[in-house]
């Protein structure tokens, strides 16, 4: 019997024993696992600054829950908005004013076209524009000549204030630290499906400066940036400058233009009755906030400065205002109100305007819904005589001889590479 119950015990200590080797050994194995996996993952070796690195669309297969893929749904199962950023960075030294006149002629162009794009699914991107000068002798030399005038934003009223008083003013023209300051500063998505893009334009050589340009571009790469360059001469010279080799670092367009060309706005028989809309328009936002009242002064402001510059340039900018790129959300209700964090009880009474003060909640929305509606239907209005405006224009641009300017080379490059985002345009 002692025998027998030294056996047993025996045993158990074995089986025992025999255990701990098993989790033992499991437990080894799995770590050898991990370490294993861990050391697969390798990092890729930065290319060369001379390469040409392209930004291929993804249409690999994805799960719907991942989020900022193209399947565009996040992990709450809500659609991601894709976003298309666009940085204008100008030269600004002294031959360069027929330069900045185009670009004031011409930026509600570019921002109706912007307004017209659709991702894969046809949901509306939200839409930034940033802008740069450079080469302009007012800048401080530790700037390399170099300054943002303004970041990403979709209140364009900001941005044109500032365009219009841009001057032109000597200078060292350096287009690598123009590229990267810009790369730096700006606030880029990480996202390969956003559509990112530079337009660089300058007439002096792109080499120039401490910052290497290919230093530059590749740095747009790795930020899935695309840098388009803008010539200001003959296209042959901005090959020899190195304009075409910046653009092809990234996949970018090359192309030149004719900084003193005169500017053609081709005016039509639906400019003013499209105007008059701009004023009802107007009388549609709701102002907010504390700086509110200011930037309805700057809206009005920019409605006159495009005036000036005549009746076809104040319509491109009433499209423009009906259009979905002009989001004034900051200090106009109705465009704040869509945003899903708004809450009408955040803002102080002494921030609201005087109609809305003495309201009760329910009134401030239905007040807010009501002059929504108003907008929308003007909107529609502008957007149908807009559709007669454009075949009209065509039409007549048909007949004339124009040289390419900022506006059509900025657009013919947006929509082609809009298009390799899988994008379209209504």
């Amino acid at each position: 019997m002692r025998a027998y119950k030294s056996l047993q015990i025996t045993a158990s200590a074995w089986k025992g024993i025999m255990m701990k080797k098993i989790l033992s050994t499991a437990f080894l194995l799995l770590i050898r696992g991990l370490f294993g996996c861990l050391s697969a993952q390798t990092v890729d070796p930065d290319p060369s600054f001379n390469a040409v690195q392209a930004d291929p669309v993804d249409t690999a297969p994805r799960d719907a829950t991942q989020i900022g893929q193209i399947g565009q749904v996040s992990q709450a199962g809500q659609a991601i908005q894709r976003k298309i950023k666009l940085a204008i960075l100008l030269d600004t030294s002294g031959s360069m004013d027929g330069l900045i006149d185009q670009a004031k002629n011409q930026l509600w162009k570019i921002v109706n076209q912007l307004a017209k794009a659709k991702d894969a699914a046809g949901r509306d991107p939200s839409i930034e524009i940033a802008l740069y000068q450079y080469g302009n002798d007012g800048i401080s030399v530790l700037d390399g000549y170099v300054q943002q005038i303004y970041g990403f934003t979709s209140e364009l009223d900001e941005l044109s204030e500032k365009l219009f008083a841009l001057s032109t003013n000597g200078g060292a023209e350096y287009c690598g630290t123009a590229i990267k300051k810009s790369l730096v500063e700006l606030n880029w998505s990480d996202s390969r499906q956003d559509l990112q893009l530079i337009f660089i334009a300058g007439n002096e050589e792109f080499n120039q400066g401490a910052v290497n340009y290919k230093t530059a571009c590749h740095l747009a790469n790795n930020k899935h940036v695309v840098v388009n360059t803008i010539f200001c001469g003959d296209y042959q010279s901005g090959i020899r400058l190195h304009w075409q080799n910046g653009a092809s670092i990234t996949n970018g367009k090359y192309m030149n233009i004719n900084s003193d060309a005169q500017i053609v706005q081709v005016e039509s028989p639906y400019d003013n009755q499209i105007n008059q809309l701009n004023i009802q328009l107007n009388s549609t936002y709701v102002v907010y906030g504390a700086q509110g009242s200011n930037k309805k002064r700057k809206q009005i402001k920019e409605d006159e400065n495009a005036m000036m510059l005549g009746t076809a340039n104040m319509t491109s900018r009433t499209l423009s205002k009906g259009g979905r790129a002009y989001r004034n959300k900051s200090w106009d209700m109705v465009d704040a109100f869509e945003e899903e964090d708004f809450q009408m009880s955040s803002v102080p009474q002494t921030q609201l305007p005087d109609t809305m003060k003495t309201m009760s909640n329910s009134q401030k929305l239905a007040y807010v819904e009501t002059k929504k509606s108003e907008r929308l239907d003007i909107q529609n209005q502008i957007k149908v005589l807009g559709k007669k405006r454009a075949d009209f224009v065509k039409v007549e641009r048909a007949k004339m001889s124009i040289e390419s300017q900022l506006d059509e080379v900025i657009i013919s490059a947006i929509i082609k590479q809009a298009e390799s985002k899988k994008y379209s345009f209504e």
